[in-house]
């Protein structure tokens, strides 16, 4: 097993699809959510009052910038899917060029990086999640199934004199520390 894709054991009765390619050239392999939710639009009460606020010339309270900060914050899209991969690859995860065309979803971080060593980790099996956000006007339904981004799988190079790290994979997002 060189690398490919698993379902979770959490996901294994939702009868979700392993992701693929979508044609014969190409790179990405696209990930769907395994669960409907519903992406709130940035524009939210919180996020408007900041701009107003900020525009007459006045500084936000601290429960002004939170409310805000709250608008702003990427929701976590469940796949039901986890990837396994040779130790000098990672699986980069790539908006779709559909989302903030045309349902105005982006990935906050402009890409994900999903490690080898993500594979089974004893906090989430190794769960793949994308973080997205809602920067239209309306909030966003996803549907089981409804295709959210794409994972295309790369080689990557070490710096000479590199020293490996003795820490071990924890969990996913923040484990290697902030």
């Amino acid at each position: 097993m060189k690398r490919g894709f698993e379902i979770t054991s959490q996901a294994a009765d939702l009868g979700i699809q392993l992701p693929q390619r979508a044609t014969k050239q190409a790179a990405g392999y696209d990930l769907a959510s395994s669960t409907e939710m519903v992406l709130p639009s940035i524009w939210k009460q919180g996020l408007l009052r900041a701009f107003k606020i900020l525009r007459k010339g006045r500084k936000l309270s601290a429960t002004e910038a939170d409310d805000a900060s709250q608008d702003l914050k990427p929701y976590l899209v469940p796949t039901g899917i986890k990837v396994y991969m040779q130790p000098n690859e990672v699986l980069i995860l790539a908006n779709r060029s559909s989302n903030p065309l045309k349902r105005g979803l982006i990935l906050p971080n402009g890409i994900g990086v999903i490690d080898a060593d993500y594979y089974n980790n004893e906090k989430n099996e190794g769960e793949i999640f994308v973080q997205l956000v809602n920067w239209g006007i309306r909030d966003r339904k996803i549907h089981k199934g409804d295709r959210i981004a794409q994972g295309i799988f790369m080689p990557y190079l070490l710096a000479d004199a590199d020293e490996t790290p003795h820490t071990t994979r924890t969990g996913g997002f923040g484990s290697s520390g902030d």
